[in-house]
């Protein structure tokens, strides 16, 4: 792997494309009014605008600016192979409201190109915390600093400590014996792993009484090579304390509020009551957060930053939240009223219950929900635990009509499905109703490109003979019920939210 330009950082190889709902304008905001921190949601027809830094190949940034045609999107990576990816996306979907730019971050605040990008209502850093240097890290806070507007927000995710203590000396075996092999980065990952998982065999004390270490080499063997190579072969991979982060942002003026991961923002169901006790002994959110994360399996953190917090009364944000519409985006089949949490198994009460029954029909505000069963109060309760559990996504724009820009994007990741062989690990389909994107495997873009063609769901056949090329003749079965599964549960939640036609 040269260092001629990429200065220790993994570039011969294109990471791995993904959709992250944790990086949504929404997502922040249900952050922000978690942490009782005012947020001011763009009107349909408002102008924004979103900064990504670290955007790979720009599918959420994509997703964005094509659920949202009045806004304007600036997506930033290192890596010109990524901007190219990007940008051919974006021209294939007649996008003109997303730029793509090529640029190293430790030196971009100050400058002319800098100067040219707008002041940013929502930005997003997935995972990049953790794997650039100390000067780029300098350089993102002067960015921040610069291109956040006043009541901004930003989430911020990386390998959170101590959580990966159990496996530093993991990635720096895996880091060291791989750049002492030839080939590509994604090569050179793959000998590191396999030294490690020698070591283990061999019965190496520190990768066999580390569990988390020795699950994570284990875990390995099913994940991407794009993955592995640029989480565990830059020369500058560091997780890194909550307090830490915390400190950095704010020399850029901002504020921690609160997890984009929103189940996590309620202790009762992320820790045991002895757990509990202790991080009540202290009221500063520092501390409290050190001991939450000392007590919790948490490796990857989706933490949430305001530029100007102003502070909300309980009642004020429960308002607030009571405003929030929630869409199903899980057939109603698919409800699941026990929630595994990590301080356990969360039981849904019958009135929970029969509150999420009630969202799983279509869009609503969780005030209407709650106000089918007398008595019950905590909106944010409820709004957490249908976004939480992945069943529910807030509808910024709950009767919009599904902007042509979406539509074309969606045409676009679709027609480059071929096979259900295809192994993506978060694709998504660009929603107006919801802001932002919809998680949506291959097989679900696919159908969603054929039905916006004016196909039907009588054309499964066509689909599955499509989608079976290079699959053995044994598999056709499991490809045509996995088809007829995608189509019964997935395409009514694409129907209702206006997302194919109807």
């Amino acid at each position: 792997m040269s260092q001629s330009w990429t200065s220790g950082y993994v570039a011969d190889i294109a990471y791995i494309e993904g959709f992250y709902v944790q990086q949504s304008p929404a997502r922040m905001a249900l952050a922000c009014l978690s942490g009782n921190v005012a947020v001011d949601l763009p009107e349909p027809d408002d102008a924004a605008c979103y900064l990504e830094l670290g955007c790979g190949c720009g599918i959420g940034a994509l997703l964005t600016a094509a659920s949202n045609p009045g806004w304007q999107v600036t997506a930033i990576d290192y890596n010109p192979a990524h901007i190219a990816i990007g940008m051919g996306l974006a021209r294939a979907a007649r996008l003109d409201n997303i730029r793509f730019l090529e640029a190293d971050l430790s030196q971009l605040a100050g400058s002319a190109e800098a100067e040219a990008i707008p002041a940013a209502d929502f930005v997003s850093l997935h995972g990049m915390w953790s794997w650039v240097s100390n000067d780029v890290r300098a350089g993102i806070v002067r960015l921040l600093a610069a291109k956040t507007r006043p009541g901004g927000m930003v989430h911020v995710s990386y390998n959170a400590l101590p959580a990966w203590q159990g496996a530093i000396g993991m990635q720096r075996l895996i880091y060291e014996a791989g750049i002492r092999s030839a080939g590509r980065s994604d090569l050179q990952a793959q000998a590191g792993l396999a030294l490690t998982r020698e070591i283990k065999a061999a019965g190496g004390k520190y990768l066999t009484e580390s569990s988390f270490a020795s699950d994570l080499i284990d875990t390995t063997t099913d994940m991407s090579r794009e993955y592995l190579s640029h989480e565990y072969m830059s020369a500058h991979w560091a997780p890194a304390f909550h307090a830490d982060v915390a400190a950095a942002m704010a020399q850029a003026k901002l504020d921690w509020v609160a997890s984009a991961s929103p189940l996590e923002n309620f202790p009762e169901l992320m820790l045991t009551p002895e757990q509990r006790a202790l991080v009540d002994r202290y009221k500063d959110p520092t501390m409290r957060e050190l001991i939450k994360q000392t007590c919790l399996p948490r490796q990857l953190r989706h933490d949430v930053f305001v530029r100007g917090a102003r502070r909300l009364r309980n009642d004020e944000r429960d308002a607030a939240i009571a405003r929030l519409a929630v869409v199903p985006v899980v057939s109603p089949g698919e409800l699941q009223t026990q929630i595994r949490v990590p301080a356990g198994l969360a039981e849904v009460g019958e009135p929970l219950k029969r509150m999420m029954a009630a969202a799983m029909r279509g869009s609503t505000t969780i005030g209407d929900l709650l106000a089918l069963e007398q008595g019950r109060s905590n909106p944010a309760e409820l709004v957490s635990m249908l976004v939480g559990s992945h069943q529910c996504q807030i509808a910024t724009r709950p009767h919009g009509t599904q902007p042509d820009s979406a539509n074309r994007l969606n045409r676009v990741f679709g027609a480059r499905v071929r096979t259900i062989a295809e192994a993506k690990t978060s694709g998504g389909l660009a929603s107006g109703r919801l802001g932002t994107g919809l998680g949506a495997p291959p097989l679900v873009q696919f159908i969603a490109a054929r039905l916006l063609r004016g196909e039907r769901e009588d054309h499964a056949g066509a689909w599955i003979e499509a989608l079976s090329a290079d699959i053995v003749p044994e598999k056709h079965d499991t490809v045509r019920s996995v088809v007829h599964a995608a189509i019964e549960q997935r395409v009514p939640i694409l129907r209702q939210l206006q997302m194919v036609p109807a």
